[in-house]
């Protein structure tokens, strides 16, 4: 029988774990997590691929779930797509070194990727045409409302994770040994 590394359980178990945190909190959240007005609180975990890029899965994972609750094919196809290309980048920032401006940068990927796709999404696939004769007024619209939850979730608790979860050493030590291979 192949013995599994423990370090990939390890890993594997705390994807799982960001996975069930996404989807609980979006759900449990849903009034506030789904619409075109939206503060979907679960999205401060986009900011953990920054410090564990492999969360990046874990987060994709939970957004997926989420996203089935809302029963849209769009929604669960492009909107956990907006969610994965967001959390690559965001890991690619973080490779890029742990300042401000990278977590600035980091943190900007979730907004920027979600406000665009996912305002799209609600615009054209679940039809919200704030402007009925002005579909792009619409897309802005919508863009700028996703985009602005985004911000006000990234900016306030996920940028406040990335500067305090690494001074705090029984942190640092879980980040270094979920990033061993």
């Amino acid at each position: 029988m192949n013995e599994q590394n423990p370090n990939r359980v390890f890993r594997l178990a705390v994807m799982a774990v960001i996975a069930a945190a996404y989807a609980a909190l979006t759900i449990v959240l849903a009034p506030i997590s789904y619409g075109p007005v939206q503060f979907r609180v679960s999205e401060a975990l986009t900011a953990l691929p920054f410090l564990m890029p492999g969360a990046v899965w874990g987060i994709f994972a939970g957004c997926v779930l989420a996203n089935l609750y809302t029963g849209s094919v769009l929604d669960i196809v492009f909107g956990s797509l907006a969610t994965l290309l967001a959390g690559l980048l965001t890991a690619w920032f973080g490779k890029k070194g742990n300042t401000v401006k990278n977590r600035l940068l980091g943190c900007l990927m979730p907004v920027l990727f979600n406000a665009v796709i996912v305002g799209a999404v609600l615009t054209w696939g679940y039809g919200f045409q704030e402007f009925p004769d002005k579909p792009l007024a619409s897309y802005g619209f919508n863009a700028l409302t996703v985009g602005l939850g985004e911000a006000a979730v990234l900016y306030l608790v996920g940028y406040t994770l990335l500067r305090q979860l690494p001074r705090i050493k029984a942190i640092r030590e879980f980040i270094d040994r979920f990033n061993r291979k």
